[in-house]
């Protein structure tokens, strides 16, 4: 029962920051949307997680960044392994 609550909150952790990503992601297209005092919230919870991915991918033709997509693909899949190192030492 406790550890069906842990994974589930676990899980919903990780949905919040995904969502949090895609919409800081999408503020980019707007003007002045990263600017404003929400995007300047989102930026300082987003920015610190993604910057690292920044760092080693590029951007491609100068201009497009698909780093925040390797960063979404690496958090799922830190989320699958801490579930999964979290069954194998409390079951």
């Amino acid at each position: 029962m406790f550890l069906e609550i842990v994974f589930q909150a676990i899980g919903a952790l990780v949905q919040i920051y995904y969502w949090m990503i895609i919409i800081y992601i999408l503020m980019s297209w707007l003007p002045n949307a990263r600017e404003s005092s929400f995007g300047e919230i989102l930026g300082k919870i987003v920015e610190p997680y993604l910057a690292p991915f920044r760092r080693f991918i590029p951007p491609i033709f100068g201009m497009i960044d698909i780093s925040p997509i390797v960063a979404i693909i690496a958090l799922r899949y830190a989320a699958t392994g801490l579930i999964a190192i979290l069954e194998k030492l409390l079951m």
